[in-house]
């Protein structure tokens, strides 16, 4: 076990966790931070995404060794009142059906728009081609990120 000082949605934590660990687990179980979810395990799902330094990256494939110093930002730390444009535009769309992919959704249209505010259809097939929805709502989510984009 080793301990770790992880900056996560602006606040100092101190885990101890074995060095492997996936950062995902380190949230999920010793931060009880649970928006980010468990999909696939071999980072191509997407449900797990977080930012690590405003980029979108796959939680469950990160070790925690790797983050350093590094900001993470977790669906929990977007917007503290929910009310991030990309969380705006997704209720506005009623993207969510049964809501396990959202988080990691949102939290890679995020990082798309804040590299990238206005966006090509090729641009967002591109950022969210790593993300699965198995309820099929890439149309929706789509549109909300063109949303999200001009407001």
């Amino acid at each position: 076990m080793s301990t770790f000082t992880l900056n996560i949605n602006g606040s100092q934590h101190e885990v101890h966790a074995d060095p492997t660990t996936p950062l995902l687990w380190v949230l999920r179980d010793h931060l009880d931070l649970v928006g980010t979810k468990y999909g696939c395990g071999i980072a191509q799902c997407g449900a797990c995404t977080v930012h690590l330094n405003g980029t979108a990256v796959r939680a469950c494939q990160l070790p925690v060794a790797s983050v350093g110093t590094s900001k993470i930002t977790t669906i929990e730390g977007l917007s503290e009142s929910g009310d991030h444009p990309v969380q705006k535009a997704w209720l506005a769309h009623d993207v969510p059906q049964c809501g396990y992919c959202q988080a990691g959704q949102i939290m890679s249209a995020a990082a798309l728009l804040e590299n990238n505010p206005n966006p090509s259809d090729e641009d967002i097939d591109a950022a969210m081609r790593g993300n699965l929805c198995r309820c099929g709502t890439y149309t929706r989510i789509k549109k909300a990120i063109k949303t999200a984009a001009n407001s």
